[in-house]
């Protein structure tokens, strides 16, 4: 039987968080945390960018109570911390898409944004 978008959406999510744990885990960070760190470091809000997340205010405080953020941003050792782990996540994304051409991955995330947008306006 073939399988639904679905399954492969909650398949990959599944994928990309316990390879994240594994990697993060060994340095202290949680997936969320890595994801609040990365946002802070493009000079972005991680409550408009990680809507869809749970746990982003507590992610923030923890990587506040480590010295990590303040509130204009990431500090120096955020920033040093950042460019570490932004290394070991790079290879994790990469290995998820090899064999994947820009022009794929770019068409992937075009269809599930116009999906989800059909569905928010239902």
């Amino acid at each position: 039987m073939k399988k639904m978008i679905g399954y492969w959406i909650k398949h990959l999510d599944e994928l990309f968080e316990g390879t994240l744990d594994g990697t993060l885990g060994a340095e202290g960070v949680s997936r969320r945390e890595w994801q609040v760190l990365n946002v802070l470091a493009a000079g972005d809000d991680p409550s408009a960018q990680l809507t869809p997340f749970s746990g982003v205010d507590d992610a923030r405080e923890s990587l506040a109570a480590r010295g990590w953020a303040d509130g204009a941003g990431l500090t120096e050792e955020g920033r040093r911390a950042h460019t570490a782990l932004a290394e070991q996540v790079g290879r994790i994304r990469r290995r998820a898409a090899e064999g994947v051409s820009r022009e794929e991955y770019a068409a992937t995330i075009d269809v599930l944004r116009r999906m989800a947008a059909n569905l928010e306006a239902a």
